[in-house]
């Protein structure tokens, strides 16, 4: 059986990643642009169907969440009421010796120690030292805004300024009236939104976990005063138990309370979802009670009364919010982490054990490499990869073209008719399809074709008439 304690190295992810078209550098043939990333055909799929999953269970199979797609651009007074032009603000150092610019937070986590506060803001403890050439001699430590301006119209002046969103969640609160008028909805209930934020990282890093331009799923669920501690609750649980249903197993998971001395002044309370990756345990997915703060300050900013009024309680109220939000590109990039395998297993012939690769070390006689991707059927960007036995036979290329455009019908699926069959397989194992169908000679005599699955490599044979049905019990 496989063992899923040992990790991949993040250099083995990328690698793979960019040599099957999941994740590409942005703007790779000039040099690229550090902070953003191009999703490749791979990648494109994989982050649809978990944007899918997400809004299936998060929306539209509850009848009390509404969605919402609002614009990246807003009016620059949603983000004075949001605090975001004064205290959206990571602090910043540089190292004078080699000019490395560093998130001073981060640079102290990384070597054990805790950025200090003082009155006047932060200062770097003793002892750290610079992670590029070793220095000990930094500038001192100031605010950098996260957030990306541009101007709207032809004049680049003050008047004109706006900014890209740095989170979607504003959107859902400025809209807040319009929704309660228009959805008939009534509280307890939620406005989702997935779309794009914009960060302006002072050190993205990781791959794609920190990033400048990303995607964010995020649910605003409005609560009656009072109630905010048992919605908290449930949403921490209802979200690590969604983490496990799209294939992140528990083990990789864990669950993180702030402290009351680590919480936003207008949180009640926040938890994070964490994931183990190959770099550490961090986070994919923050639910914070946020309190009344973000209705009542756009209430006063705006001068509009953001309030609800509560037909079963007789009484108007603005309601508290229990916000889950989550990365679209932190879940893609554990998804593959979690998924990736290099197993020994058995050559064509040979019985035997999947085994689990061990690094430096070749496979025992009778057994070759192979690096799969086992995601959730419900995940994976291919479903399922068609193939006729050889290609120079007409009859067996023609029957397969049947078979898949019988399947894609349903679902994303691969033709391959390139290269010996056990190379086909390999090349589906490596980008994570859960099943492959080959069309052989047999097929021609009773219409039968071969359906492989991935992670045991086990094969049957089934009625083409019959493919359809047990591809959609397979894949749920």
């Amino acid at each position: 059986m496989q063992d899923t304690s040992s990790k991949p190295s993040m250099e083995a992810i990328a690698s793979l990643c960019k040599r099957r078209g999941f994740i590409f550098q942005s703007s790779e043939i000039y040099g690229g642009i550090n902070g953003f990333w191009d999703y490749g055909p791979l990648g494109a799929e994989l982050k649809r169907n978990i944007r899918e999953a997400w809004w299936r269970d998060m929306v539209q199979r509850r009848e009390n969440v509404l969605g919402l797609d609002a614009a990246i651009i807003m009016h620059p007074r949603v983000w004075e009421a949001s605090g975001h032009t004064t205290g959206f603000q990571d602090p910043m150092v540089d190292c004078k010796s080699c000019q490395k610019r560093f998130k001073a937070d981060a640079l102290c986590e990384e070597q054990g120690l805790k950025l200090l506060k003082t009155p006047v803001g932060y200062q770097l403890p003793e002892g750290v030292q610079c992670p590029n050439c070793g220095a000990r001699n930094f500038t001192e430590v100031r605010a950098f805004n996260l957030m990306f301006e541009t101007y709207v119209g032809p004049v680049k002046e003050d008047s004109a300024r706006v900014y890209l969103r740095p989170e979607t969640a504003q959107g859902i609160f400025v809209q807040f009236n319009n929704i309660v008028a228009t959805g008939r909805v009534k509280i307890p209930f939620g406005i989702a939104q997935i779309g794009k934020a914009f960060r302006n990282e002072i050190n993205p890093r990781n791959f794609t976990f920190r990033s400048r331009e990303f995607e964010q799923m995020e649910l605003e669920y409005f609560v009656r005063p009072g109630t905010t501690e048992h919605w908290h609750a449930y949403w921490v649980q209802e979200r690590l138990r969604w983490y496990q249903s799209i294939g992140l197993p528990a083990n990789s998971l864990q669950k993180y309370v702030y402290k009351p001395e680590e919480l936003a002044h207008y949180a009640s309370a926040c938890a994070d979802i964490m994931y183990d990756f190959p770099f550490g345990m961090q986070e994919l997915e923050g639910i914070a009670a946020r309190g009344d703060f973000d209705l009542r300050r756009h209430q006063e900013y705006s001068g509009k009364p953001m309030d609800y009024f509560d037909a079963e309680t007789n009484e108007r109220y603005i309601p508290h919010v229990v916000e889950p939000s989550a990365g679209v590109d932190r879940i893609a990039l554990a998804l593959i982490c979690n998924a990736y395998r290099e197993e020994w297993v058995p050559s064509a012939g040979v019985a035997g054990d999947i085994l689990p690769a061990v690094t430096g070390q070749k496979p025992p006689d009778g057994y070759e490499i192979r690096t799969v991707l086992r995601f959730a059927p419900r995940i994976a960007p291919v479903k399922v990869a068609v193939f006729p036995l050889l290609k120079n036979k007409a009859e067996l290329v023609n029957k397969a073209r049947g078979v898949f455009e019988i399947l894609q019908r349903w679902w994303p699926c691969f033709w391959d008719v390139a290269g010996a069959i056990g190379r086909r397989y390999r090349r589906q194992d490596e980008i994570g399809t859960p099943f492959c169908v080959t069309v052989d000679f047999e097929t021609l005599e009773d219409d039968t074709v071969t359906i492989r699955n991935r992670d045991d490599m086990r094969q049957e044979r089934i009625a083409i008439g019959q493919l359809p049905d047990k591809l959609h019990a397979l894949l749920q």
